[in-house]
């Protein structure tokens, strides 16, 4: 049975008398016109969904009370106030003849077998219809928008067009061999249709996986009574009619009303945009009923009924309005940017290009056989295919010089990275967060559960000041040294105030749900051998008052008046007795605390209540520093009884009496550190981000926790929320570069810190887990939230979940950031250097040749583009991050996306290819000539010049292949170290894209013929290729050993990017430490040369300025004396005329002295 929040009995349905015939009638006279009505009149719940949808949007109490309150809610729907729906006895009632005419509620099935089977068809699942995605075929259509792609292919059919005259024509002469001038026309749009099947299967397969990672950021586990029992249900599993239980910090699932609670309020402010938090109850006492969903929860607890799920919530319909296309990210962005320069450079080459063959064309034309019908004359046929093959060869130019690649490259690395980051426990809400991540300058990291292990043990205790404990070993028999009656007490406390309870998990195994610290408590009580179900079972609870951050503690107040009067008890007049439990910080808890519990043998009951003196305050002061020392969580238990009269004293509708308390004990709870943690921050620490832990514990245990992580070190500040919050912003912004821990801290302290970080020009990555940090989650750079312990509203703010709320998840994501920004300037580096070499190859040869063609085909063109836009996007965005990917220092969001030595590698690259194509086409009868083979002239006819043509024109397309081949593998590294092949064989998919590259082309090459232009290879020629194209390893080398000073503009720079940061790392924190101390010493100094100048005048100064002057309010060395008159106050009254004499006659002497030597310094005596 799960705890219950208040003696009241919540309404079940069947207790619930019917409404009376005219209240009856009125259930069913809507006050709006429905919008779609998922169930006939007089199906068995007796209301509508669009009844239940009137009483919350707007919010109505008027009609609220029509359907007979909460009460009749309950009875409608069939469902039980306090045991919640009956898996077994859904209500009576078949379904009705409109059943069948009914649509299915969207985003969900309901089956026949389901037990609530009937309730969903009539009110709707709770899932949202899915967001329409793009079928296979519209991608292939938003591909195919491409303008370039429609001019080639506009192109192609033309080509086609006049090579099926010409080969099949009546003009064509039959005697004649058919030189198939159509097959062009043909590979053009087969090559087309490559390219934009290949965009289109890549655009469907990040649609696939972006829809599933959605579909598990979207389910959640809410909290629900069925068949009686407390458990946990998915979010898609909740149903109208379902009990919710809801605390604080969580996000309403859905619209409900309210049933039984304690102090509940929520923020409706991104419902309702009221910002004042929300008092719930029932309506009778003043309170709103109404729960909206995507409200939450801020404090207190309650138990609603659920009215409303799905579309027709609240917040489902206004998510189903807003529903809006995903933003491109910056580095998208930016890359746009970029391509659309490169295509308007492209285009103004292939206007160049075009009209300057056209104008070579006509001239060639005109002063050679000239245009007409005769023989040996152009045609109107021959003139439309030399148009359309210069018009075709153009466009191919440019599709290869515009890098359409680029956005491919960045989806295709984000879409890697978040599949892959899911695996490393990082859940990505926000693509933008992967790239941002990789920026990240310094991280502020929450202590409980992301550097510990959130698995609180009781380890340490001191119990009615008298038994103290170290380890959980004999914590059995340590329980039975304790008298019965302060064991019973104890146990009793722990047990009645607290929410967590015990479920089953996935294994069967019996598991604590709840807060940790209570989850600690509960475990400790089992270890002692007290089983916490049977007492709250017995308590007869009164009132809980929740954890509230105000107060710092939890109490429960209970009725013990069927119990008998201890000797504890408090003797009152009145005829009922309550007791009042209390937990929490152990220093707010001894406060309230006026005596404390002592073991006593001769007292009745072994223990009595001595004061709280002094020395008494003194000891346990002490117990809880040395707990704390030790990075001990403190939490201290205490009770107090009352009388009835007593009691009235007392306002208790909001917060307890928290006063005249006797503390039972003081425990120290340990959460150790995560494995791996300290490895990971010094991880971070080489990757020059710096590591603040922001905690809400004590200054000491946060010291000690963040030591231990390797957080805290010499020269680094800690400091407590109260004081920074207090610093002016000139001071604020010198201690925040040396701030290491801030203690103490509130949600405000933890905004305050990352937005004065933003305002420095940090890139700021936050953790936060409750309800309170999202705000400084939605301000930071990259919000990290808890999957396990995070609540809802700290979900929603962050960008990326920690799945297992694991510090060394963040370092992961920080690597895999930086992987994906490499990724993209790979990916950048690689497809510049394939454009400048072919579009220069290209040029050159289109305009150096007879016919106007280029000596690389257009389907040689488009193939080429082909390997550098989608198999290469592909190959180089699925790049893991490397180990040295975290040992340097991250890069400034203003550095440009080409750096100096990315140019460096383009430029040379391109050069050496463009060098090697022109020479083999220049030169290429001659230098290779010789390997033509007889074979080889006999397949063209015998003609030895046409054979040679050919083949030289085959070696040059394979070598370029080749080129880019090994150079892909060349750009696998932006740095100057020579090993390419580093960490190669971790990367399986970039692998297997080199071979099916390499594969291919073989297959071109020997098997293409007249399609692709080429001919079958000879050995000697495929070595020819083959090692031209791995110069670019050796060519890539040189490159990259040419120091940047060589480059005047470069000088200085040694070739990194200008960093408008200096990362502040351990050695730096030490010199200032070292620093600190010597700007200490000459201060002391300069007070000391000081008095020493004085004394010079005849006397002394007053201990009292002395102590000014060391403390820096006295003048330092080189300022004038003048202002020593200031200091009259700081003197001892009965030297103060004294002192103004002094004063004056050391003034004139100054000033004499400036007047002979023009410095103080330069005559001032050495002390």
């Amino acid at each position: 049975m799960g705890f219950p929040y208040g003696k009241k009995k919540a309404p079940s349905w069947r207790d619930i008398p019917e409404p009376n015939e005219k209240r009856k009638r009125r259930l069913f006279q809507s006050k709006r016109k429905p919008v779609e009505t998922t169930v006939a009149v007089d199906h068995p719940f007796n209301i509508t969904i669009e009844q239940l949808q009137d009483t919350v949007d707007p919010k109505n109490e008027a009609l609220l009370e029509e359907l007979g309150g909460v009460e009749g809610i309950v009875r409608e729907l069939k469902t039980d106030g306090e045991r919640g729906l009956d898996s077994n006895d859904d209500p009576p009632g078949a379904a009705t003849k409109g059943d069948a005419e009914r649509p299915m509620s969207p985003g969900g099935t309901t089956r026949k077998d389901d037990p609530f089977h009937l309730r969903k068809q009539v009110f709707g699942v709770n899932e949202l219809p899915p967001a329409q995605t793009k079928s296979f075929l519209y991608l292939i259509y938003l591909v195919f928008q491409d303008k370039m792609l429609i001019i080639l292919s506009v192109a192609a059919v033309v080509s086609l067009a006049v090579g099926l005259y010409q080969d099949f024509g009546p003009t064509r002469d039959e005697d004649e061999e058919s030189e198939n001038h159509w097959i062009d026309g043909v590979a053009i749009l087969v090559v087309v249709m490559i390219v934009v099947l290949s965009s289109s299967i890549n655009d469907w397969q990040k649609q696939r996986q972006f829809k599933k990672l959605n579909a598990k950021k979207e389910d959640r586990d809410v909290t629900v009574y069925r068949d009686g029992i407390q458990t946990f249900i998915s979010i898609r599993d909740l149903v109208v009619g379902d009990i919710l239980s809801v605390e604080p910090g969580d996000i309403i699932p859905a619209d409900g009303i309210y049933i039984s609670g304690h102090n509940c309020r929520c923020d409706e402010s991104a419902a309702t945009g009221e910002s004042d938090a929300i008092k719930k109850g029932p309506a009778s006492d003043g309170k709103d009923p109404f729960f909206i969903s995507g409200g939450k929860v801020l404090e207190g607890v309650a138990k609603l009924v659920v009215i409303a799920v799905g579309k027709y919530s609240y917040s489902g319909k206004t998510v189903l309005s807003m529903r809006t296309e995903s933003a491109k990210t910056p580095l998208q962005e930016k890359l746009n940017t970029l391509t659309e320069k490169i295509a308007k450079l492209g285009g103004a080459i292939g206007i160049i290009m075009l009209t300057t063959l056209l104008i070579m064309y006509v001239a060639q034309t005109a002063t050679g056989a000239g245009f007409g019908e005769e023989e040996g004359q152009q045609g109107v046929t021959e003139i439309v295919q030399a148009v359309i093959g210069i018009v075709i060869t153009t466009v191919a130019i440019i599709v290869v010089a515009v890098p359409e690649g680029l956005p491919m490259a960045v989806t295709l690395s984000l879409a890697f990275a978040t599949i892959k980051m899911l695996k490393d426990n990082n859940l990505v809400r926000q693509l933008a967060s992967c790239e941002t991540m990789g920026h990240a300058t310094t991280v502020c990291s929450d202590k409980t559960g992301t550097l510990t292990q959130n698995v609180m043990t009781v380890v340490a205790g001191k119990l009615a000041d008298h038994v103290e404990f170290e380890g959980v070993d004999k914590l059995s028999s340590i329980a039975k040294d304790l008298p019965s009656d302060y064991f019973k007490l104890l146990n009793e406390a722990i047990a009645v105030n607290s929410t967590a309870f015990e479920s089953i998990d996935d294994d069967g195994k019996k598991t604590l749900l709840g807060s940790k610290t209570e989850t600690a408590l509960l475990g400790f009580q089992r270890r002692m051998g007290s089983d916490f179900q049977i007492i709250r079972e017995e308590a007869d609870v009164t009132q809980l008052f929740p954890f509230s951050s105000d107060r710092k503690c939890m109490a429960t107040l209970i009725d013990v008046t069927s119990q008998q009067d201890s000797g504890e008890a408090s003797k009152g007049e009145g005829k009922k007795k309550y007791r009042l439990h209390v937990k929490g910080a152990s220093e707010i808890i001894l406060g309230f605390c006026d005596s404390i519990s002592k073991v006593d043998s001769s007292a009745t009951s072994g223990v009595r209540m001595e004061p709280k003196t002094d020395k008494v305050k003194e000891q346990l002061s002490a117990t809880i520093e040395s707990y704390a020392k030790q990075s001990l969580r403190t939490i201290g238990i205490a009770y107090r009884d009352f009388s009835e009269s007593e009691l009235k004293e007392y306002d208790i509708s909001e917060s307890p009496p928290l006063e005249k308390l006797t503390l039972l004990a003081i425990v120290g709870i340990e959460d150790p550190l995560r494995d791996g943690v300290a490895e990971a921050v010094k991880t971070c620490q080489k990757a020059g981000v710096f590591i603040r832990m922001v905690t809400g514990d004590n200054i000491v245990t946060a010291r000690a926790i963040a030591t231990k992580c390797n957080i805290f070190s010499t020269g680094g500040i800690c400091m407590e929320g109260a004081k920074f919050r207090k610093l002016p912003p000139e001071d604020m912004k010198k201690v925040i570069p040396r701030l290491q821990v801030l203690a103490r801290s509130s949600p405000t302290d933890k905004q305050l810190l990352v937005g004065q970080l933003q305002e420095m020009g940090e890139v700021v990555a936050v953790t936060g887990d409750g309800t309170n940090d999202g705000p400084a989650l939605k301000m930071a750079d990259v919000g990290f939230s808890m999957g396990i312990s995070g609540t809802e509203v700290a979900k929603e703010a962050s960008a990326i979940v920690l799945m297992d709320d694991n510090f060394t998840s963040i370092v992961k994501a920080l690597a895999w950031g930086r992987a994906v920004n490499d990724a993209v300037k790979k990916f950048l580096q690689f497809q510049l250097t394939v454009n400048v070499a072919a579009v220069a190859v290209a040029f050159v040869t289109s305009v150096s040749d007879p016919e106007q063609k280029s000596v690389l085909t257009t389907i040689q063109l488009l193939w080429v583009n082909l390997i550098m836009d989608s198999f290469g996007a592909l190959a180089l965005a699925s790049e893991p991050p490397s180990p040295q990917i975290l040992q340097r220092l991250p890069e400034s969001r203003k550095s440009p996306l080409i750096t100096f030595s990315m140019w460096k590698m383009i430029l040379g690259e391109a050069a050496f290819q463009i060098v090697v194509n022109l020479t083999m086409y220049f030169a290429g009868e001659e230098l290779l000539g010789a390997t033509v083979t007889d074979e080889q002239i006999r397949d063209f006819g015998n003609d030895r010049d046409k054979a040679t043509s050919r083949m030289v024109s085959a070696i040059i397309f394979n070598t370029f292949v080749f080129l880019q081949l090994f150079n892909e593998i060349n750009c696998r590294r932006l740095d100057s170290r020579l090993n390419v092949f580093y960490n190669m064989h971790k990367n399986p998919l970039f692998i297997a894209i080199i071979f099916i590259i390499a594969l291919c082309q073989v297959l071109i090459v020997e098997f293409g013929g007249e399609i692709f232009k080429v001919h079958s290879l000879s050995a000697v020629q495929w070595v020819i290729s083959l090692v031209l194209g791995f110069l670019s390893f050796p060519v890539g080398v040189v490159i990259r050993l040419i120091p940047d000073d060589v480059f005047f503009w470069q000088r200085g720079r040694n070739g990194h990017i200008e960093n408008d940061r200096v990362a502040i790392n351990k050695e730096r924190l030490q010199w200032f430490h070292a620093m600190e101390k010597v700007q200490t010493q000459l201060k002391v100094f300069r007070a000391l040369r000081g008095s020493a100048r004085l004394r010079e005048g005849g006397d002394q100064l007053s201990s009292a300025t002395a102590i000014a002057t060391i403390m820096g309010a006295a003048p330092v060395l080189g300022q004038p004396l003048e202002t020593l008159a200031r200091s009259q106050s700081q003197i001892e009254s009965n030297q103060a005329s004294k002192f103004k004499s002094l004063t004056q006659a050391a003034v004139a002497k100054q000033q004499q002295q400036n007047g002979n030597s023009g410095s103080t310094a330069t005559n001032s005596p050495s002390p």
